[in-house]
């Protein structure tokens, strides 16, 4: 990563390039990542600067789905000026009204959700592209171990014996099958993986599935169909009722045509894997950068796992998580935390 300094003069330079070297610049919130944004304004129309800084980041996924996207007619921010080598783009800005900010200011819950659902119907009429990285099984099991490489040592102060890893695989080993993608492809549709009240914007003015402006989409995958709705209704960041969940879900299936017990049971794998996963992430933006503020999520993370572990597929993993960690732990501050 260049030094600020050299940093800040490469932005300027490329900001001068796309003919907006002018214009005023104000911070814009950043991410769990190393990328950084900024808000312009120029003989006022706004735009937004994305600072990716290579070798941490690489913005030329980020280029391929958003145009993906865009050939579909949904509301990926527009490509206004691109320099991928150094990790700098500017792009449309689709303004400030995530649904997270007007949820908190009290709109309609239900209108909003059930727009990203139909969405999400939309999206998955349609194949992933073909070459896209694939969420198979040795990816999902991979994932889950951030929980063993960083919650659990965060916990007891040690690291994982190997014993207790091993079992954490094998159970896994049989889940991941499930919903991995070698033996389907026909269900191999792109999943945005980050899809949830933080990164959507209401464009109300738009129509259809356009209304909804999306952000932050550059991990991509093909996957199952049910991970980006868990995304969206398991969200580490704010609470989403029960009872709204299962709306949604039932929108979803009934939406779909999908069996609803098979898809029942894949979305309460994925939901497992998927805050198992996160509570080893919040651990290591903690422990490993310094991001003590993802804590603050990780009692909501282990109650979304207990709701994820109540399907009868995850019977064996219920037990190993329950022998591990206690309920009490779970809905503590990890040492070194309070």
């Amino acid at each position: 990563m260049l030094p600020m300094p050299d940093r800040l003069a490469h932005s300027n330079a490329f900001l001068q390039r796309a003919g907006w070297g002018d214009a005023a610049r104000s911070k814009l919130a950043g991410d769990a990542s190393f990328r950084k944004y900024e808000r312009l304004s120029r003989d006022g129309k706004p735009a937004v600067l994305m600072d990716a800084p290579p070798p941490q980041e690489d913005v030329r996924p980020f280029l391929r789905i958003a145009r993906h996207l865009q050939s579909l007619g949904y509301s990926a921010p527009h490509i206004l000026a691109e320099d991928a080598d150094r990790g700098f783009l500017l792009l449309e800005d689709l303004g400030d009204d995530l649904f997270a900010r007007l949820l908190e200011q009290g709109s309609d819950e239900t209108q909003l959700y059930e727009a990203a659902i139909d969405f999400l119907l939309d999206l998955h009429r349609h194949p992933a592209p073909a070459d896209l990285v694939l969420y198979d099984e040795d990816r999902l099991i991979a994932e889950t171990e951030l929980f063993i490489d960083w919650y659990l040592p965060a916990l007891t102060g040690r690291d994982t014996p190997s014993s207790l890893r091993q079992a954490f695989r094998f159970l896994w080993s049989i889940l991941a099958p499930e919903v991995g993608l070698e033996t389907t492809p026909g269900r191999r549709i792109l999943v945005l993986r980050d899809f949830h009240a933080e990164n959507l914007i209401w464009l109300p003015e738009r129509q259809g599935a356009a209304r909804l402006g999306l952000l932050d989409f550059q991990d991509a995958v093909a996957g199952h169909p049910a991970y980006d709705l868990v995304s969206l209704l398991e969200d580490a960041r704010r609470d989403v009722s029960p009872d709204l969940a299962e709306a949604m879900l039932q929108r979803y299936i009934a939406g779909s045509g999908v069996d609803d017990a098979a898809f029942r049971r894949a979305y309460a794998i994925l939901g497992a894997q998927r805050n198992i996963r996160i509570l080893g992430v919040f651990t290591r933006l903690w422990k490993r950068d310094g991001k003590q503020q993802y804590q603050t999520f990780m009692s909501r993370m282990w109650g979304l796992v207990e709701r994820d572990l109540a399907h009868p597929a995850l019977t064996d993993l219920r037990g190993w998580l329950n022998a591990t960690v206690s309920p009490e732990q779970r809905h503590s501050p990890l040492p070194g935390l309070g």
